[in-house]
């Protein structure tokens, strides 16, 4: 077992995760006297919230996700290491690698972020894969294609429309966003490409164990939401909790639906962060910090982003979302800073809510910023500009925007791959 060198005397910062809290760490860090190294298990940064549109084919990994080096290239107080973490070391200050390594720190930033949650039916994972990677995005991808494909060849009609049928658990943002794609991937892009089976004849079902579409949005951008994906073909049942996946099919309620390709939407569960330390965390695995962020009993180590509960000023809990992940990213920099310059002043975090989007379907979108709702059209184009403003570079920007376009104006996918040979996909 090695032990990283460190040669210089700078205070060291260790951020295990370059996701938006992390890399939001490194960015309001630049110009102090620290060095910092960043851990990733992947090379890669991710925009999560355009991830669905890789896994329905309308844009591609590299339009969503960049090299973490070359984010950082210009930062030569930054070290990256491609590995994966497996606990800390509280007495001798180190983060351990699973390849035996040991990484010292002198504070430590975990932003491990989430994974799925099936709520204690991990088995359902193999039928109903979720969506957090760039992984998961492009399997579920050649999942859904292969299944247009097989029906294409099908003789045996209940099969077929088993074939033809997508389950989505959970209305959330991703839920609602997956299930509108779909339904306008169906019914508006592919109807030309096949010449046996009709494509309208396509059902997407949307499965909420509670009792409205986007919990936590108001009441009206609610209804609303659940009007415009009725419109779109989608099928919505609310109130009834799955209680049953299997190869080929889901259950609940007291209903039985054969269907070939389900998505997992409604769940995660924090990464083992807490479980390294040996801490207190919620039910879903999530570490409950100081109102710094710190964690109890270690006040160089602090939690960010999915890692974390938070609760908000108003008592809520803090959302795992971007803009959540960024702010407390930001603010635990800050407070390492003022460390530093000699202050120990314990501040606390006050999450800022920007807002919530989610779009329905390739025309219409909701959004709430608390003080005002939007929805329809002009939420569309404003879900549109929030997004491609927070894209990384020039570059991502414009080939998002032109795929956006041909999306629009032609109902045209060009993502439509399937990079699995068909003899090795899930369908078989």
């Amino acid at each position: 077992m090695s032990v990283v060198s460190d040669k210089s005397k700078r205070h060291r910062v260790v951020i295990v995760g370059a996701g938006f809290g992390g890399l939001s760490v490194v960015k309001s860090l630049r110009g102090a006297d620290v060095d910092i190294t960043l851990i990733d298990q992947r090379n890669h940064h991710l925009f999560q919230p355009l991830l669905y549109q890789v896994a329905t084919a309308s844009l591609a990994p590299s339009e969503i996700a960049w090299p973490i080096r070359s984010m950082v290239r210009h930062r030569r107080d930054v070290t990256t290491i491609l590995a994966a973490v497996r606990g800390v070391d509280t007495t001798a200050r180190t983060v351990l690698l699973a390849d035996g390594e040991q990484v010292p720190y002198g504070s430590l930033i975990l932003a491990t972020g989430a994974r799925h949650g099936y709520f204690g039916h991990d088995e359902w994972e193999a039928w109903a894969p979720g969506l957090k990677t760039i992984e998961d995005a492009t399997a579920i991808r050649g999942r859904m294609l292969a299944a247009f494909e097989e029906a294409e060849r099908e003789t045996d009609p209940n099969r077929q429309q088993a074939l033809l049928t997508f389950a989505i658990v959970g209305a959330g943002p991703t839920g609602v966003e997956l299930a509108g794609t779909i339904a306008d991937l169906a019914h508006d892009t592919l109807p030309r490409d096949f010449r046996v089976i009709n494509t309208h004849r396509t059902r997407v079902l949307l499965v909420e164990a509670g009792q409205k579409v986007l919990n936590g949005y108001t009441d009206r951008l609610s209804s609303y939401a659940k009007r415009a994906l009725e419109k779109l073909g989608v099928e919505i049942s609310l109130g009834k909790p799955v209680t049953n996946i299997e190869d080929g099919a889901i259950t609940f309620g007291n209903q039985r639906v054969a269907a070939k390709t389900i998505i997992w939407a409604a769940g995660v569960r924090a990464s083992p962060a807490a479980e390294w330390l040996k801490v207190a965390a919620d039910r879903n695995g999530r570490m409950l910090v100081e109102p710094d962020l710190s964690v109890p009993g270690y006040p160089d180590i602090f939690g960010i982003g999915d890692t974390v509960s938070v609760g908000a000023p108003d008592g809520s809990a803090v959302p795992g979302i971007a803009p959540a992940a960024k702010q407390e990213g930001i603010f635990v920099g800050h407070t390492i800073r003022r460390r530093l310059a000699g202050d120990e002043t314990q501040t606390c975090f006050r999450y800022r809510h920007q807002g919530s989007l989610a779009q329905i379907g390739k025309r219409k979108a909701v959004a709430d910023f608390g003080w005002i709702s939007l929805r329809g059209s002009s939420a569309w184009w404003l879900w549109g500009i929030a997004h491609i403003y927070f894209l990384v570079g020039v570059r991502a920007r414009l080939s998002v925007v032109l795929n956006w376009l041909w999306i629009y104006t032609g109902n045209q996918r060009a993502a439509r791959l399937i990079t699995t040979p068909i003899g090795e996909t899930p369908l078989d």
